[in-house]
């Protein structure tokens, strides 16, 4: 089945569900390239190609706030490529007859899913939006996808186990950890995508063989 899909969908419903609480006004008051958390040595602060060093403090924030919401997306991705691939023939959807790469399995699915799909995925965006933009209408015309000011990129305010912690130092450990993670997801779901459209065998034949 689809796993791979549904589980973005999943990533997108807890990204994007609405907020309960918010990141501290100290962190929000100290939003620059040089205190952004998310960098370790001996790398540090990566940008090579200066896009931090040239924006501004309102498009650095759209920057983190893309990466945190791709990074979060990309780790329940690959979850949904192993896990979709692991269970093909054996799931109780679509009478278990969709098989094959994971990047295949859309594909396959009944026609009328990919409406639902696009709904669901719509209606997340829009949630997201509410929580961190700025009306369009209340932007600048040269000012497109405005951050509201007491809005923290990624905090969505979704913590039902409460692991948020109070403590900036360790709040600033955990939206590293989170960072490292999804980048290292992102690469690994390019990663995966290459992989199966090259040869269109799936990941798991892959580590199998």
């Amino acid at each position: 089945m689809k796993l791979a899909l549904l589980s973005t969908l999943v990533g997108s419903a807890v990204a994007f569900a609405p907020a309960t609480s918010r990141v501290s006004s100290s962190a929000l008051n100290a939003f620059s390239a040089a205190d952004l958390p998310g960098a370790l040595p001996p790398v540090g602060f990566f940008d090579p190609l200066g896009f931090a060093e040239k924006a501004d403090e309102k498009t650095l924030k759209r920057y983190r706030e893309a990466e945190v919401t791709h990074g979060r997306v990309a780790m329940l991705a690959v979850i949904g490529f192993l896990v979709g691939e692991a269970v093909e023939g054996s799931s109780f959807l679509f009478d278990a007859q969709i098989s094959g790469p994971a990047i295949t399995h859309f594909t396959q699915v009944p026609d009328g899913w990919d409406a639902l799909i696009v709904t669901f995925i719509g209606a997340a965006e829009a949630q997201r939006a509410q929580i961190g933009w700025v009306d369009p209408a209340d932007a600048s015309y040269d000012q497109p996808g405005l951050l509201r000011d007491n809005y923290y990129p990624g905090d969505i305010g979704f913590d039902p186990l409460g692991l948020k912690p109070e403590d900036p130092e360790e709040l600033n450990t955990m939206i590293t950890k989170e960072l490292q993670n999804g980048r290292l997801a992102m690469l690994a779901a390019a990663g995966f995508l290459a992989q199966e459209a090259v040869d269109g065998k799936g990941i798991l034949e892959h580590l199998s063989s």
